[in-house]
């Protein structure tokens, strides 16, 4: 029983320490600028979008708080200050849920929202120049070409759409069509549109943000019966017990007195 109950304290120790770390991770996340980094960001400026970054900014610093209480809970073995942990750790765990189960919803939601504002902002050649140079860039890092397809460009499209002339791979020559350009001579363009690309941007955040969301509530879900059992150990831990026998040859069981 004593081996039982170091291993469920160094268990207990571990899980809480893992639980600081989420908490730790919640705070670097909730203040990081990830969306700065979004390609033709001009074109998402007026997205309604909620991403949880102030869900993180508040559930990290109590989560590290709560931790640290727990780990001297444990670490002291106070059976009452273990008890309060599990119960705050818990409802830390379902006011975390309630508040961010909308998170789960908007990816649906920005997908169509982004769909339509592609839709508004064609055709691109009549689009605002920002929004014009910045897909430019993308169009030729990522070789893509338009938002929806390359025909968002209507037969006007810019070098940075044009297939490499001195490629000769069969892979890259798959992902070109040929277009009508400006002159007289067809051009080849990706096939492949930026709109992919630029979705996969938007959502990157919000999913990283989930998955820390999820983790943290993963490893809750452990700490809290361990530091329960351990705050409730009188009551399934059997007492130590010593034996004396008597002058009549008779064994006698009687509790070992405490320590404390």
């Amino acid at each position: 029983m004593a081996r039982c109950r170091t291993f469920l304290r160094g268990l207990s120790i571990c899980v809480t320490v893992l639980l600081m770390g989420s908490g730790v991770v919640m705070i670097g996340v909730g203040l990081s600028s990830i969306n700065e980094n979004i390609p033709v960001l001009e074109l998402f400026e007026h997205l309604p979008s909620s991403d949880g970054l102030l869900v993180l900014q508040v559930f990290g610093p109590l989560t590290i708080v709560l931790s640290g209480l727990g780990i001297c809970a444990t670490t002291l073995d106070l059976k009452p200050l273990l008890m309060a942990f599990s119960v705050l750790l818990f409802v830390e765990f379902v006011a975390l849920l309630i508040v961010a189960a909308p998170l789960v919803q908007v990816q649906a939601q920005m997908d169509r929202e982004v769909d339509e504002l592609f839709l508004n902002v064609t055709p691109l050649h009549k689009a605002h120049v920002d929004i014009q140079r910045e897909l430019d860039k993308l169009q030729a890092s990522e070789s893509c070409c338009g938002l929806r397809s390359y025909e968002d460009w209507e037969n006007q499209q810019p070098t940075s759409c044009f297939c490499s002339t001195t490629s000769h791979s069969s892979s890259e020559q798959l992902q070109c069509v040929s277009v009508e350009g400006r002159g007289p001579e067809e051009q080849q363009v990706h096939s492949e549109a930026c709109g992919t690309i630029l979705k996969n941007h938007l959502s990157f955040p919000i999913k990283l943000r989930i998955a820390i969301i999820s983790a943290f509530a993963t490893i809750t879900m452990v700490a809290v019966p361990l530091c329960v059992a351990l705050s409730l150990e009188k009551h399934w831990s059997t007492p130590p017990v010593e034996t004396t026998v008597d002058v009549f040859n008779r064994v006698n069981y009687r509790p070992k007195p405490s320590l404390t």
